[in-house]
């Protein structure tokens, strides 16, 4: 499965757009609490910890539009896009991470 976020192929030809598919995930608010009470794990500015756990669910999400994607006879999916979104409110600490874009079939 290619992965782009170009909005077409290289030298390739697409011959079917599939539509949009999306995945999501979650990181929980535990996590917080174990980055702040491990805060000597900083290393450049920034946690590892917490870099890991997005990268987690980053992968997650996709992982989840990837098999959406297949489902639909796709072979790649163009014009990719992640977000980063913090719900907060009665979520608390909870980060969405979202990645969406066009299931298509290429040559």
């Amino acid at each position: 499965m290619i992965l782009t976020s170009a909005n077409t192929l290289e030298s390739k030809e697409i011959i079917d757009y599939k539509g949009l598919v999306t995945g999501e995930s979650l990181i929980g608010s535990n996590i917080y609490k174990d980055l702040f009470s491990g805060v000597r794990d900083v290393v450049g500015g920034r946690t590892s910890k917490y870099q890991e756990e997005l990268e987690k669910a980053r992968d997650i999400a996709l992982e989840s539009m990837e098999k959406k994607a297949e489902s639909l006879g796709a072979n790649a999916i163009i014009g990719l896009k992640i977000s980063y979104d913090n719900l907060g409110g009665t979520m608390g600490n909870t980060i969405l991470v979202t990645a969406y874009g066009t299931a298509v079939k290429y040559e």
